[in-house]
């Protein structure tokens, strides 16, 4: 067994934390452990912390508990550093987005092509790169040798950050690559049976392989196209995996789009509402349609913090019952950090330089997500067999790509001028005069004084 330090920065999300706390607690290999819970909310910080510590209690782990409201105290001493922070929380998401669509930017400047899901942000986030920065620097300083987990959003573009201005070791997580088990249940498959591979960026991966005992299972899909597409209702905007956008992607590109990439298509499926409805079903049109955000913000955000604040007052809730002792919330933290630390040898879907090359004609400072092999002696990525199809480079990723690349220029370089040529090629702009107006606007607002003056200073 080895006791470490885990720090959980953003712990205000409050059932992500509480899963990480149920897996740490059902890890017998790091009892002892420490964990370090980190939020500026006091509030949250506080429910967070009480419920971690009920939960660990009643489970009977062996955990230590700290509280703090200061990253730096946070990570001292961490030998993992999970980052789930989102800074200004939805409101100021909410606020830039809003200005967004005043200006006639559907879903907010931030919703590009290939680049469609409502909460990542990557032009209007400057607070939120920095943060990811500052991170990444404070480790450097405070605690060099450990393992920075990029949870929050822009993971792809987050990672790729840090990877190239830090010496920090990071990893980004993601849970898209689990729509696999979806599409596996769909065709009345054994996951067991099934041998797979995902390749590509966060929120744009491709089921490259995919064998069910030993043979393509491809004929498979498309015979469910063909008998029980039409059937097809999404349970909830967020139930996309088998809808017409997935099967019309998979059409074009030959290969299936796997998790949040479904969200992630051209314009053709994002025009408006009829169009979102049409591809990703009826009533909503998807999570990221004005309907499907607003059922988010009802169903996920707001029942979630009710519920946290139910369980911080009733000491009655068995937390054991909602949150069982034999079921593991199937996120990847806990067992990559058991992984490298007791050799408990896992494979894993994750987001790292794209190394050797992993996938040919990307850079090797850009961060693919793709099968890992992880062990105590690090991380073991899998040769992508069969490669992903040029279509899918070509067309798919390239394009992703230099999205992630201009809005990090333009992060870092502070010149507006990139922020208006991106506007400039997006369709929803209509004159130079309108993209100007949006970053003005959004360089207004109150929380974005900082970026306001990042990108008015002269360089």
């Amino acid at each position: 067994m080895s006791a470490i330090k885990i720090s959980i920065i953003g712990a205000g999300s409050a059932f992500f934390s509480l899963r990480l706390v149920g897996d740490l607690c059902k890890t017998k290999a790091l009892s002892g452990s420490s964990v370090s819970i980190m939020d500026i909310d006091e509030e949250r910080l506080n429910s967070v912390h009480m419920l971690a510590m009920r939960y660990a209690a009643v489970f009977g782990a062996d955990l230590n508990f700290e509280k703090t409201n200061d990253m730096k105290q946070a990570i001292e001493g961490a030998d993992f550093v999970i980052n789930t922070a989102l800074v200004g929380g939805h409101e100021q998401m909410d606020a830039s987005r809003k200005t967004g669509e005043k200006h006639g930017y559907q879903r907010g400047i931030d919703s590009q092509e290939f680049n469609m899901v409502s909460d990542y942000c990557t032009l209007s986030n400057y607070n939120q790169l920095k943060y990811f920065l500052e991170v990444a620097q404070n480790m450097e300083e405070i605690c060099p040798n450990a393992w920075l987990i990029q949870s929050a959003n822009p993971v792809f573009e987050g990672t790729s950050l840090i990877s190239r201005n830090s010496n920090i070791k990071v990893v980004g997580f993601c849970h898209g690559h689990y729509g696999v088990e979806v599409l596996v249940k769909y065709l009345g498959l054994n996951i067991g049976e099934v041998d797979w591979q995902v390749a590509g960026f966060n929120h744009n991966i491709w089921l490259t392989r995919f064998l069910n005992k030993g043979k393509d299972a491809y004929p498979l899909l498309n015979q469910w196209i063909e008998e029980e597409a039409s059937k097809w209702k999404p349970k909830n905007p967020f139930d996309d995996q088998m809808s017409p956008a997935a099967i019309d992607m998979y059409k074009f590109y030959g290969r299936m789009p796997i998790g949040d990439t479904v969200r992630n298509g051209s314009w053709k499926y994002h025009y408006n509402l009829e169009t979102k409805r049409k591809w990703y079903g009826e009533p909503w049109g998807g999570a990221d349609s004005e309907l499907g955000w607003a059922w988010h913000q009802e169903n996920t955000l707001k029942a979630s913090t009710d519920k946290l604040f139910k369980l911080t007052l009733d000491n009655s809730v068995d937390l054991l019952q909602e949150f069982p002792p034999e079921i593991k919330s199937g996120e990847q933290h806990v067992p990559f950090i058991d992984a490298l630390t007791n050799d408990n040898q896992e494979r894993m879907v994750l987001n790292i330089p794209n190394k050797v090359p992993i996938i040919p004609r990307i850079p090797e400072d850009v961060m693919v997500e793709v099968p890992v092999m992880v062990n105590k002696k690090g991380l073991h990525p899998e040769e992508i067999t069969p490669p992903i199809p040029e279509r899918i480079i070509n067309m798919y990723l390239a394009p992703r790509m230099l999205r992630m690349e201009w809005a990090l220029e333009a992060f870092i370089s502070g010149d507006r001028r990139i922020l208006q040529e991106i506007l400039i090629r997006d369709p929803r702009t209509k004159s130079f005069e309108q993209a100007e107006a949006v970053i003005d606007e959004i360089l207004g607002l109150p929380f974005n004084e900082e970026m306001k003056k990042h990108y008015e200073d002269e360089k």
